[in-house]
């Protein structure tokens, strides 16, 4: 049984639909991508996962129970965790205190109760060498790189040990060696049988560490599979390109072209090996995220 399920799930603002009739999985020990273009509804679903949303329909069921109307800390509890788009560090706060205090808010009155006290300065640091940034423990959370910023976040969210890892743009900020290590830290988590479902645009990243890709576009999932798969397909490709490759689409030029002048139709998404992929950057179209 798959740890996270969507079912059916239906947004609406008003007369905008931001996402529409929206069905996915998550499985456990798997790294899981959702992407589509800007505006495809991809904030919007994870809202409604975490419990930001109410759906307008549909239902969000969590490890083998329906939590559509269970409240945000509630699904924490259970087991889920969220990243957000926009950094939500406490500025003020060095980075060791800012992973403390979502140690001891998991904990709880409860946990003070049983005699577990506040979390202790090792096991804060461990959090931070988990995910790299150790060296910045004592520096305040405002004035760190937004990639660090990224990580201290994703150490917050592990103080809780979470079942389900709800990534947004996790990589927004990482330079190409720290994406790397990012990507293995990623693998690792999922091996330790987490769920992690993740928004990104880097592609390089989402077509090399994850095990199972699902689509959005115009709130709703035009494509679910591997990596592979996803690539290959020609609705995927469309909404990417503005057009499947089984489309008569004019070179780059027009048919006037002069003699020579190299073609650059482009008929299928840029090769792929087993290590990578890039898919083309999106230009903005509006609408929900």
């Amino acid at each position: 049984m798959p740890l996270l399920e969507v079912d059916n799930v239906v947004v609406q603002f008003g007369g905008v639909t931001a996402v529409n009739e929206a069905c996915f999985a998550v499985e456990a020990g798997r790294v899981t991508g959702l992407i589509g273009p800007n505006g495809a509804g991809k904030t919007t679903c994870f809202n409604v996962i975490s419990g930001l949303q109410r759906p307008t329909r549909g239902a969000v069921h969590f490890d083998g129970r329906k939590v559509t109307s269970v409240p945000v800390h509630r699904r924490s509890k259970r087991g889920m965790g969220r990243t957000f788009q926009r950094l939500e560090a406490f500025g003020s706060l060095s980075v060791r205190d800012n992973v403390r205090v979502a140690t001891d808010i998991h904990r709880g009155v409860l946990g003070a109760v049983r005699g577990l006290g506040t979390s202790s300065r090792g096991e804060v640091d461990a959090l931070l060498g988990r995910v790299g940034i150790a060296e910045y423990a004592d520096e305040r959370a405002d004035s760190i790189p937004t990639g660090t910023a990224r990580l201290l976040e994703l150490a917050r969210c592990l103080a809780g040990d979470p079942k389900l890892l709800l990534l947004d743009e996790p990589s927004s900020g990482l330079d190409e060696t720290e994406t790397d290590g990012f990507g293995d830290l990623l693998r690792d988590l999922a091996a330790e049988g987490r769920a992690i479902l993740m928004v990104e645009h880097d592609m390089d990243l989402v077509m090399g560490v994850c095990d199972e890709i699902h689509v959005l576009d115009f709130g709703s999932v035009i494509a679910s599979g591997r990596p592979a798969e996803i690539r290959r397909d020609p609705a995927v490709q469309k909404a990417y390109l503005g057009y499947a490759p089984d489309e008569d689409v004019e070179p780059v030029g027009g048919a006037s072209s002069a003699p020579g002048a190299v073609d650059e139709t482009r008929t299928d998404l840029p090769a792929v090996s087993d290590e990578t992929t890039v898919l083309p950057a999106v230009p903005a179209t509006g609408g929900a995220r």
